[in-house]
Order: C-alpha cells, then structure tokens, then sequence
C-alpha cells in the first residue's frame, strides 16, 4: 500500500492523499488550496495526477479547503463514486454550488475591472451540479466493502455535522485519516472517536503548537466581547465559515439569551449559504451531541429566536451597514477572502467603536490572518483601509483539536506510524518534536508529492 501527500503537506488548505493498493486508486479529499491568487490559481486548477486515473473519491468532510475542488476534478475527467456520510453530502451541494458562484463572480470582476477577457471560472455552478450526481451516502460506522480486502468505515470526526474520519482495514492492518479532528465538549456535534492499535495515521496539527481555551468557557468570554461592544455602541462583524462556526455561535447566543442574558442587539446572519447550511443542520438529529439532542427534544430551535435574523436579499444586506444601533453581523466567507464580509468589513473596519470578533484559524496570506496579525493597512476590493476597529481572537471556537487534544488522542490510538499533515511547518514540527519526546518515533512530516510505502 502507498501513500502520496498532494495537498495540505506543510500547510492548510488543499488537503489531497492518494492511497494505492495493488488494484485501486483512492483519492482522499479534493480540497482547495487558498492563498496568493496566483499560486492558488494555479495549484486548483492543475491536478499533479489524472483524473481519470483514480478509482474513487473519498470524502472526509464538506469544508471547502477538503472538498472544493470537486466539480474541476470531475470537469477533468473523473467520473466515478464519491463517497461520504449523508450529513457530508447535503452540506457540500450548496456549498459547492456557492464556490461555483463566487469563482464566476470573480471572473466576471476581472474582465470588468483589469480588462482580461481570456480568464474563465476554475469552474461554475452547473459544473458543481454535474458533480452530484457521482455522491454516494453511508451512516457512520456501517462497514463499505471495496473489494479484495479492503474495508472502509466512517467514524464521527467530531469537526462539523457529518465530519468523519476514514478507517481504512486491509490486510490485517488498521490504516485512519481523521480529516480535520475536533474537540472535547464543542457545541451541536459529539467528541471524536478513537481506534485502537492502528498501524498507520494520517493526522492534522493545525493547532499542534498551542492549547485552546475551554470551549465550555466560550460563553463567558462572548458575554464579555458583546459587554465590550454594547458599551463602546458598535457593531460586532464575525467573519464565520458557513459550516459549524455559524451554527455554533448561533448556539451559543441561543443559550446565553435562554438563560435571561440580554444581548443588547439584534444578530443578523448575513450569508445564503449559511441559511441554507442552517436549515440542513436541523435535518440531521444522527449527529446531534446530549445538549444539542435535549433542546431537539424539547422542540426548541437554537436557530430560531427572537433579535435573530437571516439576511438573503442583497438589498437587504446592504441596508445592514446604513442602520445607526448596534447589531451582530456573522458572515461569511471565514477567511475574508470572498462573500458578503468583505462588504462588512470595508464598511466597519475603520470605525475604532467597532469590533471584528475572530474565531478560527486563518490561513496565511488571507485577509482575516492580516486581520488578526494587526495590519494597519488592508486591501479589499483593491481599495484600502485603516484597521481601526478592535480585534478579538476567541480560540475556544475553534472546531480543530489542539496539542492536548491531538496528544491525547494518539495516545489512545497508539499508532506505529504516524503522517501529520495539515499545518503549517512552524506548527507542524513543533508537534513532532512533543511526539517523539512523548515516545513516539516513527512521525513524519511529509512534503507536497511525497511518496511512502506504509504496509
């Protein structure tokens, strides 16, 4: 068996592994990579293998940075299964309908505004469609034969609704990618399973240099931003990934409110996408952890209250930023890098009463990571601006595990050998180093397009 690292190898975005045996070619995830225009142009829209070539597709989870290249990959060729849990599966049709939109979006900008008529889209929504109809869906934990010897499982990752890791059996041997692993007590989804005794794992270290604060603190940590932001008399602009962070902060503002907090605002959530994510997370009780399943069977709607509202009209959108009281604005993209947040920020940014409220990981060379890095200058829609606004960075939303978490979960897994992938090298090597001197020593780092025989 062979394991080729061709995305998210020293970094965090484009996670692509190919996985040989004798007679079958995996493809696990089809990510895209995000970063400098020109370096993310090209590395999406050129596969370092063929399409055609591989036998089947299997997804992790329905983030875009594991799953955004998929409508190219099939427009190149590929015109096989793609497999996932259900819950993955409904996420990622809209989103990949929204990647398709926002891609064509940015073409038609760059012919208006630089004059470049030979551009096209790295693909549009009717090739995300066509896309859809090559998904196939699986339960956690039902066993997929795929043939001479070689069984997959799709364990809870703990990420997002339907996250999974894949556990791989062949041979005799326990071979798991986690995908993106998740943490102890995050709000809507369960903490992630462990398998024993695996022979090979293949795992993220985005936060492998660092410990989160509890998450089951988050609430009092936002009780003090919306303090901050009500008594400065701003506004609160939450950059928010459609997909689990949306929802979670949502969750959270729910509880705090249930529990006869008064917010002082109205919460405007001001994406399509994450509406339509929204109303997908309601559809899938199976993923549900013991909180968010009592609430479930009360019949109260943490996604349904009284000050929240769910902007879809541009018009609408746009009225947000002319209205004087101050008001919670969640919206997408997560990484400033596209969406109706740039419209957000270029209107909040250089206002010192407001505050820009981050609450994940920032890729390198995104507009959030210059956001939580404090650039005083910052470039949106080719225009710039002074970063007045206040910055907080609350790291207990985070949906990835971090050093404890990661530590403790190989721990238990007792892995012979172990791949970490998905992160950045500082990150990434600080892990290693506190793997080995925690006894395990066969850890290695991989590098784009590098090659192992693991079995």
């Amino acid at each position: 068996m062979r394991l080729t690292f061709f995305g998210a190898a020293k970094e965090v975005t484009g996670s692509k592994h190919l996985l040989e045996t004798d007679d079958k070619r995996l493809l696990i995830d089809c990510g895209l990579f995000q970063g400098k225009r020109k370096e993310s142009e090209f590395q999406n829209l050129n596969f370092p293998f063929d399409p055609e070539s591989i036998d089947l597709l299997i997804l992790t989870h329905a983030h875009i940075d594991h799953s955004g290249n998929i409508p190219n990959f099939v427009k190149k060729g590929y015109k096989n299964q793609i497999l996932s849990t259900y819950a993955t599966i409904d996420l990622v049709q809209p989103m990949l309908i929204d990647s398709g939109h926002i891609h064509e979006k940015d073409i038609e900008y760059l012919k208006k505004k630089k004059n470049n008529q030979d551009k096209v889209p790295l693909y549009t929504v009717e090739d995300a469609k066509n896309s859809f109809k090559y998904f196939k869906g699986f339960n956690y934990y039902s066993d997929v034969n795929l043939g001479n010897g070689l069984t997959l499982t799709f364990l809870d990752a703990g990420h997002i609704l339907g996250s999974s890791q894949l556990f791989f059996e062949y041979r005799g041997k326990k071979i798991v990618f986690t995908g993106d692993l998740g943490r102890k007590h995050l709000p809507i989804v369960r903490t992630p399973d462990t398998v024993k005794n695996v022979d090979v794992l293949i795992i993220e270290s985005t936060y492998g240099d660092r410990v989160h604060k509890d998450i089951r603190l988050s609430r009092e940590e936002l009780k003090k931003v919306l303090e901050s932001v009500k008594g400065k008399g701003g506004n609160l602009i939450v950059p928010a990934f459609s997909v689990g962070r949306s929802q979670e902060l949502i969750f959270d503002l729910f509880i705090l409110k249930n529990e006869g907090y008064d917010l002082g605002m109205n919460i405007y959530v001001d994406s399509p996408l994450t509406i339509n994510v929204t109303k997908i997370f309601k559809e899938h009780p199976e993923c549900y952890d013991e909180e968010m399943m009592g609430l479930f069977n009360q019949f109260k709607d943490p996604f349904n209250f009284k000050g929240l509202y769910y902007i879809e009209d541009v018009e609408e959108s746009k009225k947000l930023n002319s209205m004087k009281e101050s008001k919670i604005i969640i919206s997408a993209s997560g990484m400033c890098e596209s969406g109706r947040i740039l419209h957000h920020l270029k209107n909040n940014v250089e206002n010192p009463n407001n505050t820009i409220l981050i609450t994940g990981f920032m890729a390198a060379n995104t507009l959030g990571r210059k956001i939580v890095e404090g650039e005083k200058k910052l470039k949106i829609f080719d225009e710039e601006y002074e970063l007045n606004a206040e910055v907080k960075i609350m790291n207990e939303y985070s949906a990835h595990a971090d050093r404890n978490d990661l530590l403790s979960y190989i721990q238990k897994s007792r892995p012979k050998k172990i791949f970490l992938v998905h992160g950045e090298e500082e990150q990434i090597f600080k892990f290693k180093e506190l793997l080995n001197s925690s006894g395990f020593k066969n850890v290695i780092v991989p590098s784009k397009g590098e090659s192992f025989e693991i079995l």
